[in-house]
C-alpha cells in the first residue's frame, strides 16, 4: 500500500510494509470493540432492568453515577482508541476493495465507527447529559423518557458493534 507505506516511512525513516502491521491493527480494533460492545451488551441485557425496577429517583441517581464514573482512562482507551484503529483500517481497505478482505474490513471498521462510536457520541450522551441537569427527586417523567430513548439507541449501536466484529474477524480471516 503506497500511500500508508510512504507516511510510515516519512514517520520512522524506514521501509514497513504495512501488510505485515495490518492484521495487528485489526486485532486491537476487534479486542476493543468487543470490549465497548460487550459493556453495550451488559447495559442492554440487564444494567438497565434492573435500574428500571428500582425506585424512579434512586434508578436515576445511580444512572447519573454510572454516567460519571464511565469517563475513566481505562474507558476511555478503549472507547477512542478502537475508532481510531477502524479510521486506519478503512483508509487501508479502500485502496483494496479487490481483495477479499478488503469489503469486509471496510464494513467491520465504519459499522464500528457509525455504531458503538458514533450512535453513543450523537444519541446517547445528549440523552445523558440532559439527564445530568436534572435532579433525582424531581425527575420521575424525565428518568421514563430517558430509559425508553437511551435503551433503543443501546440496542442499536449493541447490534451494530457485534455486526462490526464479525467483519472484521472475517476480513482478518481472510489474511492467513
Amino acid at each position: 500500500m503506497g500511500f500508508i507505506n510512504s507516511y510510515v516511512h516519512l514517520q520512522i525513516g524506514e521501509d514497513v510494509d504495512f501488510d505485515l502491521i495490518l492484521p495487528y491493527i485489526v486485532i486491537a480494533a476487534v479486542a476493543g470493540a468487543a470490549m465497548v460492545t460487550g459493556l453495550l451488551f451488559a447495559f442492554s441485557n440487564f444494567v438497565m432492568r434492573a435500574l428500571a425496577k428500582l425506585h424512579p429517583e434512586h434508578g436515576m441517581f445511580a444512572m447519573q453515577r454510572i454516567n460519571e464514573k464511565i469517563i475513566n482512562p481505562l474507558f476511555l482507551l478503549f472507547f477512542l482508541g478502537t475508532p481510531l484503529l477502524c479510521v486506519i483500517i478503512a483508509i487501508y481497505s479502500m485502496f483494496h476493495l479487490n481483495d477479499p478482505n478488503g469489503i469486509l474490513l471496510l464494513a467491520g471498521s465504519i459499522s464500528y465507527i457509525i455504531g458503538p462510536f458514533g450512535i453513543t457520541v450523537r444519541c446517547n450522551v445528549p440523552l445523558n447529559d440532559k439527564l445530568a441537569k436534572v435532579r433525582p427527586a424531581e425527575g420521575a417523567d424525565v428518568w421514563g423518557e430517558y430509559q425508553v430513548k437511551w435503551q433503543r439507541w443501546n440496542h442499536i449501536r449493541t447490534y451494530i458493534g457485534l455486526a462490526s466484529i464479525i467483519f472484521l474477524c472475517l476480513g482478518l480471516g481472510l489474511f492467513a
